[in-house]
């Protein structure tokens, strides 16, 4: 059956082009509940790799693009009426943006699960690195790999707009989300440049003397 065909099997009229998806690791935890619209369905069966449709950011991302902490597919399963989906995957590191496995993680009631906190620049030196290789060897479906092909223009645009997003965020919450969405879209900025995270680091330590 071709991706087109088993697209078609889900029913997208029910809620307004959008279906919940369950996501289940393979030992049975389930990680998370996300949202997909037919581009993250046909972008997941061609890849291979979850991809999920923001319904802030109202556009499709694969999941673990900025962490790395993908989900490759093992399976997907759909409902009795067919409007909602299971993915069986494989987890790589922490599927919750708190950096907890899961994103239920805690029962109903209890406090918040706060991680040590992790000042270093590892993550960035991390998320510089995958960059680079998004650059250098595109993958289908990446929403990396697709800026890169954009271009000059839309790669600034997307940073130009997430910096308005962090500057317009009303709460805690969204302040911490937009912020890491555009450091993310300023690495890209600066690796199509060919600008690394060491040489602006370098000119930070220069002004501290």
């Amino acid at each position: 059956m071709s991706v087109e065909e088993l697209i078609e099997k889900v029913d997208w009229e029910k809620n307004n082009g959008i279906v919940p998806v369950v996501v289940q690791d393979t030992e049975g935890e389930v990680l998370t509940l996300a949202y997909m619209n037919r581009e993250a369905l046909k972008r997941t069966l061609e890849t291979g790799y979850a991809h999920y449709y923001s319904r802030s950011q109202k556009r499709v991302r694969m999941k673990g693009e900025v962490s790395g902490n993908v989900q490759r597919v093992r399976e997907i399963k759909i409902d009795c009426d067919g409007d909602a989906l299971l993915l069986i995957v494989e987890q790589k590191g922490a599927a919750c943006h708190t950096g907890n496995y899961s994103c239920f993680y805690r029962k109903l009631g209890e406090p918040e699960r706060v991680l040590p906190m992790d000042y270093s620049l590892t993550i960035l030196r991390e998320l510089e690195e995958l960059i680079r290789k998004r650059k250098e060897e595109p993958v289908e479906g990446s929403y990396t790999s697709r800026l890169f092909q954009e271009g000059r223009e839309r790669i600034y645009k997307k940073f130009g707009e997430e910096a308005v997003e962090v500057l317009v965020a009303e709460t805690r919450e969204g302040l911490i989300y937009e912020t890491a969405d555009m450091l993310y879209h300023l690495l890209v900025l600066l690796t199509y440049n060919d600008v690394s995270l060491g040489e602006v680091m370098a000119e930070l330590r220069r002004r501290r003397g």
